[in-house]
């Protein structure tokens, strides 16, 4: 149950706060800067690169990296594929895990690898294999950690991770807010420099620019109806989100806001593309998710029995290709079912701006929704 009492009060949200989530994704401005001065004092900013990688493999455990791999694949587009190596092992531990390049990974191709830990063997190990098969390597993790020995020593491109003081305090959760930014700002500005993508310095401080003003209007001093993140919060409680995203960015803010909403708030969701989630997910709202489906029972015990599930449109949108839009569709058929729905939109600017408005606003939703649920 959500206590809704509990995001007007923000001093009981910063007590609920253990794992620094509300700082993290008030601070990710801050850590853009941090980052991208890390990229720049490791030299990324006066590579030459010979030309373009014929394929970019990330590696990494956990959400952050799966974000990283899709946020920059979509950025990337058809430059260069983007690959993500998905790790074997027995359990989601540092020492369990290991990591395979292909077999057709060679000296054309460039290896990056992001983790908040930097201690995971099988990540030393991937470098080392891609050293030995002439693959460049980049590497993204805590300063003074093992993995940044074995890069270095690989002839590798060693990058310090941007870190807060209270990272150290819980364990890192891989959708957490700050990871993310620290994670993905260096890789945005070495694929820069590859020409894989349009992520110039500039830009970069315009993402920041952009993170704090999110930050300005979904902190915990600004009031629920006021505040799009903590009205989205609100609006999730007891529900079943349903994302829907329409346009290029919008497709990965809306699978990063599943992750964390089942990482950090244990809420599961799901999650499909316009124009092809309105048949992917008819039958989803014409079943017994749809609120007419189990009207409200007024003999119910409100205090002992917990109210039906049911599904909750929310619809992420960013510039649709082409002018075309099935927004109005999208509507129709979540209101035909007596479904209602939320809809995020950012402001206009370039594609690392409003992508960035869109993870900044669901991140600060995902966050509030598990500080109020006490996940």
């Amino acid at each position: 149950m959500l206590d809704e009492s509990l995001l007007d009060a923000p001093e009981r949200l910063t007590e609920a706060d253990r794992r620094g989530l509300l700082r993290g994704a008030a601070e990710a401005g801050a850590r853009v800067r941090t980052a991208a001065r890390h990229a720049a004092e490791a030299g990324v900013g006066n590579l030459k690169p010979d030309g373009r990688p014929r394929a970019v493999l990330i590696a990494g455990p956990g959400a952050a990296a799966t974000q990283a791999a899709d946020l920059l694949g979509t950025l990337a587009g058809a430059g260069s594929p983007v690959t993500r190596l998905a790790p074997t092992g027995v359990a989601p531990a540092a020492g369990a895990l290991r990591w395979e390049l292909p077999g057709w990974a060679g000296s054309v191709d460039l290896l990056l690898i992001a983790t908040p830990d930097g201690t995971e063997p099988g990540l030393a190990l991937l470098a080392e294999q891609a050293y030995r098969r002439g693959c460049t390597v980049v590497a993204v993790a805590p300063a003074r950690s093992p993995l940044g020995e074995s890069v270095n020593g690989s002839h590798g491109l060693f990058i310090p991770m941007a870190t807060a003081p209270y990272d150290h305090d819980e364990p890192l959760a891989g959708a957490a807010p700050g990871v993310l930014w620290a994670l993905l700002t260096p890789l945005l500005a070495l694929l820069d420099r590859t020409a894989l993508l349009d992520a110039s310095p500039d830009a970069i401080e315009k993402v920041a620019d952009r993170l704090d003003r999110i930050a300005e209007r979904c902190g915990p001093a600004i009031v629920t109806y006021s505040n799009p993140a903590k009205t989205l919060a609100s609006e999730l409680a007891d529900a079943l989100p349903v994302i829907w995203t329409e346009g290029t960015s919008a497709g990965p803010a809306g699978r990063r806001f599943a992750a964390a909403l089942a990482e950090l708030a244990g809420t599961p969701a799901v999650v499909a593309e316009l124009p092809e989630a309105l048949a992917a997910h008819s039958a989803l709202l014409a079943g017994q998710l749809a609120a007419a489906a189990d009207p409200d029972d007024f003999f119910r015990d409100r205090v002992e029995e917990a109210p039906a599930l049911h599904a909750r449109v929310v619809l992420l949108r960013d510039r649709p290709s082409g002018g075309l839009t099935a927004a109005p569709g999208a509507r129709d058929l979540a209101l035909g079912h007596d479904t209602p729905i939320s809809e995020l939109e950012p402001e206009a600017g370039g594609e690392l701006e409003t992508l960035a408005e869109l993870i900044a606003i669901t991140d600060f939703a995902a966050v509030y929704l598990a500080l109020a649920s006490g996940a």
